[in-house]
C-alpha cells in the first residue's frame, strides 16, 4: 500500500495526472453536482499549473499540484493535525511549491503529510512522525488502476451508475485518456441531465471527448 513510509510506490507524476483526471472524469458523470463529488480537476489553475483535490467528507483532504516541473501532494487526516508540524514535513520541499504549499487554499486546509517530486525525480516527503501518520488512508487511491477506482466507485456512488454495475472496460479506457464518447458515458449511467454541463466539466478538466448532445 502507498505511505509517506513508501513514497517511491506512487505512478510517476505524469501517469498520476493521467489518473487524477480519469478519476474527476468519472466522478463528474456520476455525480453531476460539483458540491457531492470526491474528486475534481483544475487544468486552468494558473499558468503552467493544473490543480487536483479529493475530499471524503470525514476529516481527510488531499490538494495536489501539477506543474510542468513536477508535482507536489498535500494531505491533511483530521485525526493527525494536533501532531503535525509543518515545517519538518516540508523539509527540503523545492521553492517551486513553497508558495502552494504555504498558501491558499492549503493553509486553511491543513498539512498531515507532504509528498514531492521534481520532473526527473523521485517521489520524496520530508521527516515524518513518529506515530502513524494515516497517509495510506488517502494515498492508497492514487496507485493510478482503474480497478481501485472501480472497486472504490461501486460502493461510493451505489445507485447511481446502470444496473448492471460500473463496466471495468469504459474506466480502463478513460485511465487511458481516450476521447470520452456518448457511448462511453451511456454505458456508466443510464441517463445525463444536463449534457451541456459535463461538457464544461470536461473542459474545466481538459479531457478530450466527441460527444453527440
Amino acid at each position: 500500500m502507498i505511505s509517506t513510509k513508501t513514497p517511491d510506490t506512487l505512478p510517476d507524476w505524469k501517469k498520476l495526472r493521467e489518473a487524477c483526471k480519469a478519476m474527476a472524469v468519472l466522478d463528474a458523470i456520476f455525480s453531476p453536482d460539483w458540491v457531492y463529488r470526491y474528486y475534481s480537476y483544475d487544468s486552468q489553475w494558473s499558468e503552467n499549473e493544473e490543480f487536483f483535490e479529493m475530499r471524503n467528507g470525514e476529516g481527510g483532504q488531499m490538494l495536489i499540484l501539477f506543474r510542468d516541473e513536477g508535482a507536489v501532494i498535500n494531505g491533511y487526516i483530521s485525526e493527525m493535525m494536533a501532531e503535525s508540524n509543518k515545517e519538518a514535513l516540508t523539509d527540503q520541499l523545492p521553492a517551486m511549491f513553497e508558495e502552494f504549499i504555504f498558501g491558499e487554499p492549503v493553509s486553511s486546509s491543513g498539512t498531515t503529510f507532504c509528498v514531492w517530486t521534481e520532473a526527473n525525480g523521485n517521489w520524496q516527503t520530508g521527516f515524518l512522525p513518529t506515530e502513524d501518520d494515516y497517509s495510506e488512508e488517502l494515498l492508497s487511491a492514487l496507485d493510478g488502476q482503474p480497478e481501485t477506482y472501480l472497486k472504490w466507485a461501486s460502493s461510493y456512488y451505489a445507485g447511481s451508475y446502470i444496473e448492471g454495475g460500473i463496466p471495468l472496460e469504459t474506466v480502463t479506457r478513460i485511465f487511458k485518456q481516450e476521447p470520452l464518447t456518448t457511448e462511453m458515458v451511456l454505458s456508466l449511467v443510464k441517463e445525463v441531465e444536463d449534457w451541456n454541463q459535463l461538457k464544461e466539466d470536461l473542459t474545466e478538466i481538459s479531457y478530450q471527448y466527441h460527444l453527440i448532445h
